[in-house]
């Protein structure tokens, strides 16, 4: 059952009221996700008017796109001076443990996520794991950060009892709400309800790459009040 039955859009449900998307790939051009600075001011704008309170900006970081910190902060400086709304812009990198991961973490060359810069959001590939992911994740630590692993719910690899592994061990968990509602298949979509039901959900994002994507999958979906309890649970959680 979907809470507001009488509601027709988004903005009219009122859940992302004070929302902070902790996942998002509107840094213009610099990954597979928003292309322009238009582009992400109409994201930002639509962001606004549905509410959310913060966005934190965190483009890959891996082979594919090899960023660098500079560049990154650079970007940011140009859409923050033209950037006019209410939505507080965060910058942070999404890394992708791979080859090269090693050779970044000992530099620490990284864009920590949260307010106090002591987290790193990461992610692996969805259908193997990286070679030595524990000790990746160990080296993370050692080098002074804690690990947030984005949208755990997506790794095909990875069961009930890898998941519980990884909370033992003080693992961060940031969850893509759309996989609520079936926004990356019905895989996601248990793994994510079994997570929450478990209660190792720490963070949730949009992992938005095109507006588009986000808002017809919540509201072209069946309508599922767990999407919206949860919103309301978790978006208080900072870091």
């Amino acid at each position: 059952m979907w809470p507001f039955k009488s509601v027709k859009t988004l903005k009219e449900s009122g859940m992302f009221s004070g929302y902070v998307d902790w996942h998002s790939h509107i840094l213009p051009g610099v990954d597979d996700g928003i292309r322009n600075m238009d582009d992400a001011l109409k994201v930002l704008h639509n962001y606004e008017e549905l509410g959310f309170r913060k966005v934190w900006l965190t483009p890959h970081v891996m082979e594919d796109y090899p960023n660098t910190t500079s560049s990154l902060r650079d970007r940011f400086a140009e859409l923050r001076s033209v950037w006019d709304g209410d939505v507080e812009l965060c910058l942070a990198s999404e890394n992708m443990i791979d080859t090269l991961f090693e050779e970044r973490l000992a530099a620490k060359d990284f864009l920590p996520i949260g307010d106090e810069g002591r987290h790193l959001l990461v992610e692996t590939s969805y259908y193997t794991p990286p070679i030595c992911m524990d000790e990746m994740l160990e080296g993370i630590k050692e080098a002074g950060y804690f690990p947030v692993l984005a949208h755990p719910e997506r790794y095909r690899y990875m069961d009930e009892s890898r998941y519980i592994a990884l909370k033992e061990r003080g693992i961060l968990f940031q969850m893509n709400f759309v996989s609520l509602v079936g926004g990356y298949g019905e895989d996601a979509r248990k793994k994510a309800e079994w997570l929450l039901s478990k209660g190792m959900i720490d963070l949730t994002g949009s992992d938005v790459h095109r507006l588009e994507s986000i808002v017809q999958s919540i509201e072209k979906s069946p309508r599922n009040v767990k999407t919206a309890n949860f919103l309301s649970d978790v978006s208080k959680n900072t870091l």
